[in-house]
């Protein structure tokens, strides 16, 4: 047997795929409440969506606060998160969006894996399957429910210059969305998670 019998390994580091949860609303169809702060088995909403990003394997976390950050920052254990805020956030998800893809410039992530805090149905699972679906920084992929887009979305880096040039009021990043239909892959997870919304008084029984 030759002596040169190490293995030529060449496999590059798996790529890093950042959690960016967008956590800035002001609730102001629940009278003003922050959803970062809607309680949920104890503790702050925020706290669970952070864990779910972290079981999903995504990292660095970074999240964008807004309504009553200085409250949210005070109550929440948001460690080892990146945390920045959006004085703008009335403006709506847009304004976040921009603001959480400018905290993720110039890191070593290959795509940002973007969730809202107030998906409390959304778990691990499914965070794992769209981000799995990462192929390179050109990545545009979604979760799907019934053949529906729904989140978590992840972009690849190469596409955050075009989405922040995009992303106004509500809009988020739909207008890219639609723009690049034909690249986008969607994730069916419809078997591991449900895509409701904490939107209205009603709604917060889900949280029970």
């Amino acid at each position: 047997m030759s002596a040169n019998t190490h293995s030529d390994d060449t496999r590059s580091d798996p790529p890093v795929i950042a959690g960016l949860l967008l956590a800035a609303g002001g609730g102001r169809r629940l009278g003003g409440r922050p959803k970062a702060l809607l309680p949920y088995r104890g503790r702050p909403l925020v706290e669970n969506a952070v864990r779910v990003l972290r079981e999903a394997g995504c990292g660095p976390v970074h999240v964008v606060l807004g309504a009553s950050a200085a409250e949210v920052r005070e109550r929440a254990d948001l460690s080892g998160c990146v945390v920045v805020d959006n004085p703008d956030w009335a403006e709506g998800m847009g304004s976040s969006l921009r603001v959480g893809l400018a905290s993720l410039a110039g890191t070593d992530a290959g795509a940002a894996l973007v969730s809202l805090v107030d998906q409390p149905g959304i778990g691990p699972a499914a965070v794992a399957r769209v981000r799995e679906a990462y192929r390179s920084p050109a990545s545009l992929v979604a979760a799907a429910y019934g053949g529906e887009r729904g989140h978590p979305v992840l972009f690849g880096a190469d596409r955050w210059a075009d989405i922040a040039a995009t992303a106004t009021g509500d809009k988020g990043a739909r207008v890219h969305l639609a723009r690049h239909a034909g690249e986008l892959m969607l994730v069916e997870c419809s078997d591991v998670a449900e895509a409701f919304d904490i939107d209205t008084p009603p709604d917060l029984a889900r949280l029970a």
